[in-house]
């Protein structure tokens, strides 16, 4: 009698295990998945530090005589461009990513041609408010990059989690999908020619 009963004991804590088991590996994607969605959150609220610092920084440009307006234009539609791509975070795939980067790419690039063309306006370069603007739009390039490269790490774990076995298992039947990674940008591996 006393067999049957361990026996009955060791085959109901295995069956616990097997139906407690699933639910534990739920829960811990939930919360991977919940980790990538906080830190797409914080990676979105760098970006949109550095777009409202941009009006600031042009109409501070726009007070010097004969600055070069299509650089200012092309910044403001750069800005309003990069601010109209949103991105569900629940649904990271490669072209939603790649889409939102492409925008903040280009608003990247004209604000570097921006401050490129700056180099010929001594007078504003001496202006206290450009200098202010100027180190904020560095510091939240910077910013930028720091929760990106979170970004990646935390949707690494995410993505290792749903292919590892068996919580790829409870993945597909729950409909956890990969995230995608920021990438460096296109001829960003070729470094700026400089000429003197």
């Amino acid at each position: 009698m006393n067999k049957k009963l361990i026996i009955w004991g060791i085959l109901g804590i295995v069956i616990l295990i097997l139906i407690i088991s699933p639910f534990r590996m739920y829960n811990g994607l939930v919360s991977a998945e919940e980790g990538v969605n906080s830190q797409w959150a914080n990676v979105e609220t760098a970006y949109q530090r550095r777009a409202d610092l941009i009006p600031n920084l042009v109409n501070t440009v726009k007070g010097v005589a004969n600055f070069e307006q299509q650089t200012l234009t092309a910044v403001v539609e750069a800005r309003a461009q990069a601010t109209q791509v949103k991105v569900d975070p629940t649904k990271l795939d490669e072209a939603s990513m790649q889409k939102f980067q492409q925008a903040q790419d280009k608003l990247g690039s004209s604000l570097s041609k921006l401050l490129l063309v700056v180099e010929k306006y001594p007078e504003l370069k001496a202006t206290q408010n450009f200098l202010e603007f100027q180190s904020q739009i560095e510091g939240s390039e910077n910013r930028i990059s720091v929760e990106r490269n979170k970004f990646n790490e935390v949707a690494k774990t995410y993505n290792t989690n749903i292919r590892k076995f068996p919580r790829n298992i409870v993945a597909g039947m729950f409909g956890f999908e990969k995230k995608a990674y920021f990438k460096s940008s296109e001829g960003s591996e070729k470094a700026p020619e400089v000429k003197f």
